[in-house]
């Protein structure tokens, strides 16, 4: 069964797209903050965008694979639409709903005892990191196919 698993190129290719999208986070928060936080491998939010990387790698590797005119390349085409407009679309605004709840948390009840827990601010991504993680997940892609046909 692992045998399997390992020879679909598909599977395969997208699984690594999504790990090496993750693990650049760190670096690229480590530059841009100067403090590393491992976290970010495995959170959403970030740059760039391991959903983005992940859907757009699925897309590109069945086309390349399988084929661009089949069943399978439209419905991979489909959820990377589906999951780009949701990555920096919904679940964007879904954060930065809690970025000003959690503000509005801190200035009106400054000093009285409430609950400390904070909502999730990192949902979402901006237009640039979901372009980062669309643009990733096509490089590397297309450089695993030409080692791997």
């Amino acid at each position: 069964m692992m045998q399997q698993i390992f020879s679909n190129q598909i599977l395969v290719t997208t699984f690594l797209t999504w790990l090496l999208a993750g693990l650049m986070k760190v670096p690229i928060e480590y530059w841009e903050t100067r403090q590393w936080n491992w976290a970010l491998w495995f959170s959403s939010g970030g740059m760039p965008s391991q959903h983005s990387a992940l859907v757009t790698s699925t897309m590109l590797a069945v086309g390349l694979y399988s084929g661009f005119n089949t069943p399978a390349f439209a419905i991979a085409f489909t959820l990377m639409i589906v999951v780009l407009y949701d990555a920096a679309g919904i679940r964007r605004q879904a954060g930065l709903q809690a970025a000003k709840i959690n503000k509005l948390i801190n200035e009106f009840f400054a000093g009285q005892p409430i609950s400390e827990d904070q909502l999730k601010e990192v949902l979402g991504h901006t237009p640039r990191e979901v372009m980062a993680g669309s643009g990733f997940g096509l490089v590397f892609t297309i450089l695993i196919w030409l080692v791997w046909r």
